[in-house]
């Protein structure tokens, strides 16, 4: 393997880098999730290209939760969840135990044998440890070589500017719990060119560098042959049509082959040039596993083009607003941007270099060129379809205008904290806490161009199908930023799923009035969040919205007639949970009131359902009552079985009846009667079973002997073992 020496960064401009890397991710991901799984010439039927945003035109939303997004960076996890340590496969395979949420979250749930994660999951589930868990010796190759190891690695070369080697190595840590062979091999490529990017935008030298940490013969041909038949000066249906040919889905067995889908990506990179929009659109448009592979192309093009690439073409970053969905066990995280994810894989790159963790900065700062955190005109309040709001990268600029005839203007900008009632999709399982609770104080900064603006902080909250605003205080603001504060009030057991600023400009406003948020923050738990009583409205409605913070990894978990929630689940490891990671100096209380399980108790601290703090209280069982006695007592001896694997030396072992119990008992050595008698011991059965019939006999074995399983176990195979144990 080449080494290559690792380059030094400039702070700022890496994070730019990043933040364009997780940016370009989203926005493929986003561009191609509508027409996932549509045939190539149904979407070129329909849309011709997909060059835009088509889920208007389809009636989904477009924010969702999406596996390649939440894979990506809930599986990057590991690196802050095991600071110092060098992250191996088991690492990783434990970090899906705590994040992942059986048949809920992240993963394609469609069953052994068929999804590859699906698969891989229920072997750790069952044992069998990273990397066998994914290894093509256990899962055969059919299964191993699909798409995932690709789709979920962009993170780890995040991690790594300039330093491909470590970002080749965390990748194949983290692939192989799922992935094996040509499927490892793809994603090392990737996730090198990906830590190459920082510093080399030639997209030629970066597969020329980046083919030295291939080691599949089949890999290095696919790269050979797409860069012979794939270039910008190409037709890009040409090239997808090549590709069809040469390495299209019916050249292999099962489902999103990584070979196939390697191919079209690099197609589409190469088609592409040095154009981010046409690279997404190739994409999004040629079939394949559409999102997916727009977003390998996309965050590979971000880190590769820069920032300002993205902004080029039909509008694709506005429309997003850097909201992202990270669906986990850890449902406070779930509801983030493209700001919070970068920093948490600066702060992972930080961790990796052996320093320490950075300090901890507000929720909301726009740190980056453009970013505004999912902020946009509100959709919930009058002037939605005015100016959005636009990041400065360093503060959220919104302007006010002067209102026209209609009196003062005013300019509503809110950020989702929870599950938009308006953004519900039935694609993936969609698990979430707020971000922001009833009881917790808001913090922000703020500043207007001219004294005289005035602003009123509020949040929505979701009652009974409607979005019903709850307004703060009014504040005046200036130039010189002013620091606001206000504590969010509680409406019934509901909690906020928008946080927003009013801005309301003066008398003499002009139409360049604007307003500036510079940082808006909430910490620590909310001064009292309780939810009690009963929460049904009938007994027929056990998911009431009361519910809805809560996120489950029990089996069953719903409000109930008797008690306010019901938790019930069949194995450990049953967890429900509310909250986020800044919680701080909180007491948990709650009566708990056991049924047929054996523990239950209190979470107090949680990061994922498998790594907590808890109480526990574990049940003591009085002892199972003694069974009936039979009505008949078979004779000691008489209806003893002897059970021998090979010739005693030193005595057997009998079960024999006494009352209703089956009683095993060593042979005396010195008793060797069936020894010294083989005829007698054999008459002996022989007259047993004469007077009680066949069938009976064969009963009393089974039942002496607990069932059929075990070695041995079948009472069929008993008379054939004594026969031999005398031979």
């Amino acid at each position: 393997m080449t080494t290559h020496p690792v380059a030094t960064h400039p702070a700022d401009r890496y994070a730019e880098q990043v933040y364009a890397g997780v940016l370009g991710k989203i926005i493929g991901v986003y561009l191609g999730r509508p027409v996932e799984g549509w045939p190539y010439q149904d979407i070129t039927d329909r849309f011709g290209d997909v060059g835009r945003y088509v889920n208007d035109d389809l009636g989904v939303p477009l924010v969702v939760a999406d596996d390649d997004i939440s894979g990506t960076l809930a599986f990057a996890r590991v690196v802050l969840d095991n600071p110092g340590l060098t992250i191996e496969p088991a690492h990783v395979g434990d970090t899906w135990l705590n994040y992942v949420i059986e048949d809920r979250t992240i993963l394609w749930w469609g069953g052994m044998g068929r999804s590859t994660e699906h698969t891989a999951f229920l072997n750790l589930r069952r044992g069998i440890p990273a990397p066998r868990s994914g290894s093509i010796a256990v899962n055969g190759r059919t299964l191993a070589e699909q798409i995932g190891a690709q789709i979920f690695s962009d993170a780890f070369g995040l991690m790594c500017p300039g330093d491909p080697d470590r970002a080749v190595a965390l990748t194949r840590s983290a692939a192989s719990v799922s992935h094996d062979g040509d499927a490892l091999e793809s994603a090392s490529l990737l996730a090198a060119m990906r830590a190459l990017a920082f510093d080399e935008p030639d997209l030629d030298r970066l597969l020329d560098a980046g083919t030295a940490f291939v080691r599949s013969s089949a890999v290095r041909t696919l790269l050979d042959e797409v860069r012979a038949n794939c270039s910008a000066d190409r037709d890009w249906r040409d090239i997808r049509d090549w590709v069809d040919r040469h390495y299209g889905y019916a050249r292999y067995p099962g489902p999103c082959h990584a070979l196939s889908n390697l191919a079209m990506s690099l197609g589409a990179l190469l088609g592409a040039g040095d154009s981010f929009p046409t690279s997404v659109m190739i994409a999004s448009s040629v079939g394949f596993d559409t999102d997916s592979n727009a977003g390998t192309v996309g965050c590979l093009n971000g880190v590769r083009l820069g920032l300002d690439a993205l902004g080029e073409g039909p509008g694709l970053r506005t429309p997003v607003a850097d909201r992202l969905l990270v669906v986990t066990a850890d449902g406070g995280e779930c509801v983030s941007d493209a700001t919070r994810e970068t920093d948490r894989i600066l702060a992972s790159a930080a961790v990796l270099a052996g320093g320490g963790l950075p300090p901890p900065r507000p929720r909301f700062t726009f740190a980056y060129r453009g970013s505004v955190q999912g902020f946009t005109a509100c959709p919930y309040q009058p002037g939605a379809d005015g100016p959005a709001p636009v990041g400065t990268g360093g503060a959220l600029r919104v302007r006010l205008g002067d209102g026209g005839p209609h009196g003062p203007a005013t300019a509503h900008v809110s950020t989702p904290t929870f599950l938009d009632p308006a953004d519900t999709s039935g694609n993936f399982s969609t698990l979430a806490s707020p971000t922001l609770y009833p009881g917790q104080t808001l913090t922000a900064r703020l500043s207007a161009a001219r004294i005289g603006t005035s602003v009123r902080p509020y949040v929505l909250y979701a009652d009974a199908g409607r979005a019903t605003t709850v307004l703060g205080e009014t504040h005046l603001l200036g130039p010189a930023p002013r620091t606001v504060t206000w504590q969010v009030p509680p409406v019934g057991g509901l909690v906020p799923f928008r946080v927003g600023f009013a801005f309301t400009a003066g008398a003499d406003a002009d139409p360049d009035a604007e307003a500036f948020l510079h940082e808006l923050d909430w910490r620590d738990a909310p001064e009292r969040f309780e939810q009690s009583g009963v929460l049904l409205a009938s007994i027929w409605d056990t998911k009431p919205p009361a519910l809805a913070p809560w996120v489950s990894s029990a089996k069953n978990f719903e409000a109930d007639f008797a008690v306010t929630y019901s938790v019930s689940h069949p194995d450990a490891l049953g967890v429900v949970t509310t909250g986020t990671r800044e919680w701080t100096d909180y007491a948990v209380a709650s009566r708990l009131t056991l049924s047929l399980h054996e523990t239950a108790g209190l979470v107090v601290r949680s990061r994922g359902h498998r790594r907590f703090y808890a109480g526990a209280l574990h049940r003591r069982r009085p002892p199972a009552p003694a069974a009936p006695a039979r009505r008949r007592t078979p004779r000691p001896g008489r209806d003893s079985v002897l059970v021998r694997a090979r010739p005693p030396v030193r005595g057997g072992t009998a079960l024999s009846w006494q009352g209703s119990r089956a009683v095993c008992r060593r042979q005396d050595p010195a008793h060797r009667h069936h020894r010294r008698h083989p005829r007698r011991w054999h008459g002996l059965r022989r007259r047993a079973r004469r007077r009680r019939g066949r069938r009976r006999t064969r009963l009393t074995t089974r039942r002496a002997l607990g069932g059929r399983d075990g070695v041995g176990n079948h009472p069929w195979n008993h008379h054939e073992q004594t026969r031999k144990a005398h031979r």
